[in-house]
């Protein structure tokens, strides 16, 4: 596997070595021991898989608090544009963002750590988006950010006005009005508390 580590620390695209031939293919899509020797020491609890279609978009999500969780996202179908948000507060990249296309052709897979939202838009007619989790979920501790930020500046493959999605996300709120809704203040954007 060749581990790119990306802008964002411990936020890591990841290449899978595949072997093919005449059968088909084989590859890992996750090997503990070559994880933690990039210091991925997560622990995977809970694996998660969603269909869509052309033109849905799917987040902002986190877990937050006690509850959050660190993701390996790959695709079996199709084609995403996957984003990953850093919100930890003591982060020199608190409010910045990874985006990065993931495919069943390209194989690649996007790791990210406890402490960022987590959102894609679909590229192809229709993808499968699995990923793994290493906390369970949790209702009380779920956090939505709206997908149209203007702080979170995120260039999307299409208009988010035009997409399809949940009501869930329609509805999701700034990212300034949750650090004042819970009083946080992060260390690299006091931009953001105002």
């Amino acid at each position: 596997m060749n581990f790119i580590a990306t802008d964002l620390a411990g936020v890591y695209l990841i290449e899978p070595q595949v072997f093919a031939d005449e059968r088909g293919y084989f590859f890992e899509s996750y090997q503990q021991q070559k994880f933690a020797q990039h210091g991925i020491n997560a622990t995977f609890v809970q694996d998660n898989e969603s269909r869509s279609s052309y033109g849905v978009m799917r987040g902002l999500h986190a877990q937050t608090g006690a509850h959050a969780q660190a993701k390996l996202i790959r695709v079996l179908s199709g084609e995403i544009l996957d984003i990953g948000v850093d919100v930890r507060l003591d982060s020199p990249t608190f409010g910045q963002h990874v985006a990065t296309k993931l495919s069943s052709d390209n194989r690649r897979m996007l790791y990210l750590p406890r402490g960022f939202l987590h959102g894609f838009a679909v590229l192809s007619p229709e993808a499968v988006v699995s990923y793994k989790c290493d906390q369970f979920w949790h209702k009380d501790a779920e956090l939505t950010i709206a997908l149209t930020d203007p702080d979170l500046a995120i260039t999307w493959p299409f208009d988010p006005q035009q997409a399809i999605i949940s009501d869930k996300d329609h509805h999701g709120i700034s990212l300034r009005a949750w650090l004042k809704a819970q009083h946080l203040s992060p260390r690299s954007r006091p931009d953001l508390i105002s």
